[in-house]
């Protein structure tokens, strides 16, 4: 068996906002945008990683989601706690001083965890938690 993570989805409720997040800050490639206002499916990857893609959605597409649902995903979206996501750059403080300079929130700056790993966390436009973690290159 041969599986592999083709593409994960996080939630966008500024698509603008989220691309530019993608596209500029983490220099992600744009390969396809379909919908329109609100309504858009953005999927974004790492530049020659065609294997490998984050799919922008709007949270509240789904016709049965609840009031209360949406309720709850809207208040964890603004508290960082609904979607995340984990990275991975060879240069941590190289990665961490080109996306800091764009207008993000940065979480954490490049940090020696106890557990042995070197990251970094900035919040995307709609809040979800995005951690860049360093790897040997």
């Amino acid at each position: 068996m041969n599986i592999t993570i083709h593409t994960t989805v996080l939630p966008h409720i500024d698509p603008e906002a989220s691309l530019a997040f993608y596209r500029d800050a983490l220099d992600f490639e744009v390969r396809s945008d379909v919908g329109q206002g609100e309504m858009r499916w953005i999927t974004v990857g790492p530049k020659n990683q065609p294997e490998t893609c984050i799919l922008l959605a709007p949270p509240f597409a789904d016709p049965g989601i609840t009031d209360d649902e949406k309720r709850v995903v809207t208040e964890m979206m603004a508290k960082g706690t609904y979607g995340w996501i984990m990275l991975a750059a060879p240069n941590l403080d190289e990665t961490f001083e080109r996306v800091q300079g764009h207008d993000v929130e940065v979480v954490q700056e490049p940090t020696d965890q106890p557990y042995g790993t070197r990251d970094c966390a900035f919040r995307d436009p709609a809040g979800n938690m995005v951690r860049i973690q360093e790897v040997a290159g």
